[in-house]
């Protein structure tokens, strides 16, 4: 048994890294839980009633756009739509929330990639963020298919294959851990052969050095889970500000608890107190 162990803070997102298997760290203000040491033994979480903006620090009743009050969600790029839509980007129409900001995020190397969390999907994500986007999702495999330059750019690309394959993972599924090993190169050259005239379209618009071709090796994650649940239950501190139970483990941004499981991205902001 570890030491007992009792913190406040405002969540952020776990931290992750790559491993066999991935190591977890819960974040709450500037406290820090190292979750793989507590599996199996006895973690609650209790929601104080207070959140904070993850952006300007102010207290807010409800979480915006995952940890934001309502002023930072309307005015950030970073919580308009196109972050979610990339092709619906409107930098060159000159209404960027934050151009700045745009430059340094979005007018960078993006990847688009096929993973596999709960069957097979398509994804975007910032170069940089390879390879914690998979992880954060849950994952067990993962492949980069195309590197290109700019987050818009990755939008068009996604939207050629979402007619072919789906671009959201099923939780439920990723946390029964029932998704089945896929051969995810002969994927990415059954996507590219059938969407050649697509992508060519695309090169043509935007050259033809601007969206290449990766051959890299796929990669496997493995996650501290001890025990998969059979029925998914969610747990939501809106509803019950107390989450307690058996820690049986870690995937995506989920704890797995044998009373339930809590999506602790979903709330970011949350101040709560930590017993483990």
């Amino acid at each position: 048994m570890t030491d007992a162990v009792a913190l406040t803070g405002c969540l952020t997102k776990m931290a992750v890294e790559p491993g066999s298997p991935a190591r977890y760290t819960l974040r709450a203000g500037d406290e820090r839980l190292d979750l793989n040491a507590r599996l199996g033994q006895p973690l609650r979480l209790t929601w104080t009633g207070a959140i904070a903006c993850t952006h300007c620090g102010r207290a807010t009743k409800k979480s915006f756009g995952q940890g934001h009050c309502y002023p930072c969600f309307k005015k950030l790029a970073r919580c308009d739509s196109c972050i979610m839509k990339p092709e619906q980007c409107h930098y060159f129409q000159g209404t960027c929330r934050e151009p700045e900001w745009g430059e340094t995020h979005c007018f960078r190397p993006h990847v688009v990639y096929l993973a596999n969390a709960s069957g097979l999907k398509v994804g975007i994500t910032r170069e940089t963020q390879v390879p914690t986007r998979w992880l954060d999702q849950g994952a067990v495999q993962a492949l980069p298919i195309l590197e290109v330059d700019s987050r818009q750019q990755s939008g068009f690309v996604e939207v050629l294959f979402k007619d072919e394959v789906s671009d959201r993972t099923n939780w439920r599924t990723m946390l029964k851990g029932e998704a089945v090993e896929l051969d995810l190169p002969g994927e990415r050259d059954r996507l590219l052969e059938r969407l050649a005239p697509g992508l060519l379209a695309l090169r043509e618009r935007f050259g033809h050095d601007a969206i290449r071709e990766l051959d890299g090796a796929p990669w496997a994650f493995e996650y501290p889970v001890l025990e998969h649940p059979t029925k998914v239950v969610s747990h939501n501190f809106d509803k019950r500000p107390e989450v307690a139970g058996t820690l049986l483990g870690i995937k995506g941004q989920y704890l797995i608890l044998d009373s339930g499981v809590i999506n602790l991205r979903k709330f970011t902001g949350y101040e709560v107190t930590v017993e483990a």
